[in-house]
């Protein structure tokens, strides 16, 4: 099969990688990378268990061509560890019940970290739209809004 080389930064890392033209982002991150936070759901771009940031807008990697971020920052879930708004996020989404199994979790916290990156105190309707892509089965998304919410003051009291 042809081989493609691709750059990319990941979680602040830099790769250069050997791949397929049809390697899908998702199988770079989990397989090559082992970044196991990035979730495969549904394969087709409904669920958004595997969102991840590509220069810092929320894409869905099981539907992107790894060769799409030739060149490109990706940032995952393993990467905010570190990050002082993300830790303002985690403890909003404990102390707001707003995690029940976890499966949508990484992606629901990326697309919560993009959103109070751009808007320090999100509307309920700014919330709700800006987490639509990413589906959770357990929580109803009650407790999801309110852990946003409350995450927005947190970080901007």
């Amino acid at each position: 099969m042809n081989q493609t080389k691709m750059s990319i930064k990941v979680n602040g890392v830099s790769h250069d990688l050997q791949l397929e033209p049809r390697t899908l982002l998702i199988d770079i991150l989990r397989d090559k990378l082992k970044l196991k936070g990035v979730h495969r759901g549904c394969s087709e771009g409904e669920c958004g268990a595997c969102t991840v940031l590509l220069n810092g807008v929320p894409i869905l990697s099981c539907i992107t061509l790894a060769i799409q971020a030739d060149g490109g920052e990706v940032l995952t879930v393993e990467g905010l560890a570190e990050d002082g708004r993300m830790r303002a996020i985690i403890e909003a989404f404990t102390e707001n019940y707003a995690i029940q199994c976890g499966y949508c979790t990484p992606g629901i916290l990326l697309s919560t970290y993009h959103l109070l990156g751009s808007l320090k105190q999100p509307t309920e309707n700014q919330i709700r739209t800006a987490i639509s892509g990413n589906l959770c089965r357990c929580t109803g998304y009650v407790n999801i809004v309110k852990a946003i919410k409350a995450a927005s003051q947190k970080m901007n009291p």
